[in-house]
């Protein structure tokens, strides 16, 4: 699942939320985090920003947010099904969007 969130609140400026949120997302999803998940401030002027990464037993999630437009991305990688709405209702609750667009994809390597 691939999320792409704009008009975000400043939750995405701050390492706590956004650490706090992925916890939060594994743990809605029933997922098995591997070790805590990772974030660090990155870029200078209009690309300064936060990323984050947890890794799961079936995967990732990865997480990029942009300080100066208040946008952000999400990808939730695993191979365990879960429900997409519960990555929705949290991101809504979490970040408050104006506006969301996401994408799902079944992967499957080529045999």
């Amino acid at each position: 699942m691939m999320l792409d969130m704009s008009g975000n609140n400043d939750n995405i400026k701050n390492a706590t939320k956004i650490k706090e949120f992925i916890k939060e997302l594994v743990k809605k999803l029933k997922m098995k985090a591997v070790g805590e998940p990772i974030v660090k401030n990155f870029g200078t002027g209009i690309h300064a920003g936060w990323s984050a990464i947890q890794l799961i037993t079936t995967s990732s999630i990865t997480f990029h947010a942009v300080n100066k437009n208040k946008s952000a991305y999400l990808d939730v990688f695993s191979c365990k099904d879960y429900d997409q709405e519960t990555v929705l209702d949290l991101v809504k609750t979490t970040f408050e969007p104006n506006k969301i667009k996401h994408k799902f994809m079944y992967r499957d390597a080529p045999k």
